[in-house]
């Protein structure tokens, strides 16, 4: 009972769309172009990406975990449910777990390169202030959130130890930032206003993803699918939240917003690299809803 309530903080379903940020990232920056044309570097090169992907793991878990930690309160009253006010996991060792899951995640970005090392730090630190302070404000909240998000697309970026295309790091941001406006009203609903600015949110980052393929008459018929299965689920839900504004389906769309994120890296890699490595990021889709009937998303 005690290792599930462990589990069950660190928010399993939601783990494949941290890897999923860094192979897109990883992407973006060459990654398989790199791989294929030096065999040299194959070893190292594939042994940072798959650390990166560790660590980033790790670095998402902490920090949810810690988020739970400081909402012990809050979650008293409206989640009695979760782990820790329910008494499976204890204040002491949640705290514990996610400091330690943080430690480990900057050890491993910091063994792939002192770049990766360092956007580790900084992302730690922005998922602390989040934890502790941001999350209680109506703009900075969603803004912090999807700043963590952008600082984990360019640890992926980093796996070479230098950064390329960091500005579209925007992607991940204004797409969480979006996510988290709808997750204002997943307890109490009533959150027409804030599902509209976020489907305006959606339309832009499917927009930018158009507009920086690299050659998009060429890659359209790759990039079509998994665009268009993005689109799908993101906007369908949020139709429906909107439609019949109730905390359960506000919860819904929330949840398929966060899986979603899988299908936006995997778009993102088919516009950089190959729909052959958008499908292997694609892949984790099916895993995370699997988790997501165990495990809670939100």
């Amino acid at each position: 009972m005690v290792l599930l309530g462990y589990a069950k903080l660190a928010r399993p379903a939601n783990l494949p769309t941290a890897m999923a940020d860094i192979m897109a990232g990883s992407s973006i920056s060459g990654f398989t172009l790199l791989i294929s044309s030096d065999t040299f570097l194959n070893g190292p090169v594939f042994l940072n990406l798959i650390l990166l992907i560790f660590s980033s793991t790790f670095l998402y878990a902490g920090g949810v975990v810690l988020n739970d930690v400081f909402d012990f309160k809050i979650d008293r009253v409206e989640r009695p449910e979760r782990p820790i006010p329910k008494g499976d996991v204890s204040l002491k060792g949640a705290s514990l777990f996610g400091t330690g899951l943080l430690i480990s995640g900057i050890f491993l970005s910091f063994f792939v390169n002192y770049l990766s090392g360092f956007i580790a730090l900084i992302l730690v630190l922005s998922i602390i202030l989040y934890d502790t302070f941001s999350k209680k404000y109506q703009f900075l909240g969603p803004l912090n959130m999807g700043l963590c998000r952008a600082l984990n697309l360019i640890l992926g970026m980093s796996v070479f130890g230098e950064i390329s295309h960091w500005r579209y790091a925007v992607i991940p941001l204004l797409y969480i930032f979006a996510i988290t406006l709808i997750s204002r009203g997943e307890v109490y609903g009533q959150n027409k206003k804030h599902l509209i600015w976020a489907g305006l949110l959606y339309a832009i980052v499917v927009f930018i993803v158009l507009m920086i393929t690299p050659d998009i008459q060429r890659q359209w018929i790759s990039l079509f699918p998994f665009l268009g299965l993005f689109i799908f689920l993101i906007f369908s839900s949020l139709i429906r939240a909107y439609k019949i504004n109730s905390p359960e389906n506000i919860k819904k769309a929330v949840v398929s917003g966060v899986l979603s994120i899988i299908v936006l890296d995997a778009s993102l890699t088919v516009a950089f690299d190959s729909w052959q490595f958008g499908l292997n990021v694609l892949l984790l889709l099916p895993l995370s809803y699997i988790l997501a009937k165990i495990f809670a998303v939100t």
